[in-house]
């Protein structure tokens, strides 16, 4: 028996006793997204009478998230990075906290002790032959929670893909929990033919050679549907989701002209299906790194046609992109958006493109707006904004006057809300 194998087994240990280790007033720290060590977290919750002002830490939910319902004020204390379905109510009404961060920049909160950690929550995959486990699907701020916490518990899934790029030794793990459970999935979305025109239209800025920051969801997935004629397209995006695998199956994707990391996909985090997962197990063309790698902009912004692609919730006629709040209320965070459109205005051929529907799915309200809505935050400044698409074509705004970008979004706003955004217009300027 291997020296790494023998610690391994004295670190197996009843999921009972590891969660034990927190104690009151300890900031646990927990892995992102579909990575969630969820055996770990409800064990936690499950042993809640015993502990008092326990800060819960994390970015992306994809579960609801029972330590920030009512009743547990007393024991948790979330503090989020990135809000959502299950952590949104419990922000607004104030039994969590947002703190605003750029993806990219989380890291240095563990790192330089600005959020001390005392306890990270991680999955990981099964060890390799000198003792190794993979972060799998979710590295982005969770290996720099592992490096910097006093105290590490590791969920060991057997079912949690082996990524290449980043690795944990058994020696910087203090606890182990063993399980074999299927991975959170995101059901692949329903494309509309709104979202068709909208894909179409950024396609159209896509040139052979590109390199491609995208997210999860139906733009993303209809801006692949139709790159299919496009040549040797590469990833280089903080997250990858199923619709690239079809891409690369097609020979579409080669990431060959990947100037940072040639042939390789490179990410920090994944959500998908387990078609995803399972193309990404033992994949050497994957190279998983951590966000300040991935979304660190004097690193992407080396790449050669750093085409970046991010959503917004509303932009004003100054070309400012709110795409984090609803009002007051704090919807989703800055995710890695800022630290791509910058990386790719750096990027030799680099465009940034923000894209969205005209209006929400009622087609009452405007999304290009005169301004941005009472309370809402500007996540991307009108400095940094390059193309803005929607599903009535596209608005390049750079090195336009302030008055000539307006016209520009009113251009590709609702048709039914043009003669409006028009008489605003002359008030603003």
């Amino acid at each position: 028996m291997k020296d790494w194998e023998e610690e391994y087994k004295k670190k197996v240990t009843p999921i009972e006793q590891a969660i034990q280790q927190i104690k009151s007033g300890n900031r646990v720290v927990i892995g992102h997204a579909a990575g969630d060590p969820i055996v770990l977290v409800d064990e936690l919750v499950n042993q809640k009478d015993r502990l008092q002002n326990v800060e819960i830490v994390h970015m992306v939910p994809l579960r609801e998230c029972k330590y920030c319902l009512p009743g547990m004020e007393n024991h948790f204390h979330h503090n989020s990075l990135f809000a959502g379905v299950g952590t949104r109510k419990s922000i607004r009404e104030g039994r969590a906290d947002y703190t605003p961060v750029f993806f990219s920049e989380i890291p240095r909160l563990f790192k330089d002790k600005i959020l001390p950690v005392d306890v990270a929550l991680i999955q990981l995959s099964l060890p390799n032959e000198k003792g190794y486990l993979s972060y799998g699907i979710s590295v982005d701020y969770t290996m720099a929670a592992a490096e910097s916490a006093k105290i590490v518990i590791a969920e060991v899934n057997k079912q949690m893909p082996r990524t290449r790029g980043s690795l944990i030794h058994i020696s910087q793990i203090d606890y182990i929990v063993e399980t074999d459970r299927r991975l959170l999935e995101i059901p692949l979305p329903q494309i509309t033919e709104v979202e068709e025109k909208i894909g179409k239209n950024i396609a159209s800025l896509v040139p052979d050679n590109a390199n491609l920051q995208l997210g999860i969801g139906a733009i993303p997935d209809a801006v692949l549907h139709f790159l299919i004629d496009k040549k040797d397209l590469g990833i280089h995006s903080e997250m990858f989701s199923d619709g690239v695998v079809d891409l690369y199956e097609k020979g579409v994707i080669t990431n060959k002209y990947n100037t940072l990391n040639p042939g390789k996909f490179t990410a920090t985090f994944l959500m998908g299906t387990r078609r995803l997962y399972d193309f990404v197990d033992d994949n050497p063309n994957v190279d998983m790194q951590p966000v300040d790698y991935t979304n660190n902009i004097t690193i992407a912004g080396k790449i050669n046609n750093l085409i970046s692609i991010n959503s917004a919730i509303e932009v004003d006629l100054y070309g400012q992109v709110c795409a984090d709040t609803l009002g007051y209320q704090q919807y989703s965070g800055v995710g890695g958006q800022v630290d791509f459109v910058r990386a790719s205005s750096l990027s030799p051929g680099g465009k940034s493109i923000i894209a969205f529907p005209s209006t929400n799915k009622k087609k009452t309200i405007s999304r290009i707006v005169s301004r941005l809505n009472e309370g809402a935050c500007v996540t991307t400044s009108r400095f940094d904004v390059h193309y803005v698409v929607t599903e009535y074509g596209i608005a390049d705004l750079r090195g336009k006057a302030a008055r000539q970008r307006a016209k520009e979004l009113i251009n590709i706003a609702h048709p039914n809300f043009r003669n409006q955004l028009k008489k605003d217009l002359n008030k603003i300027f």
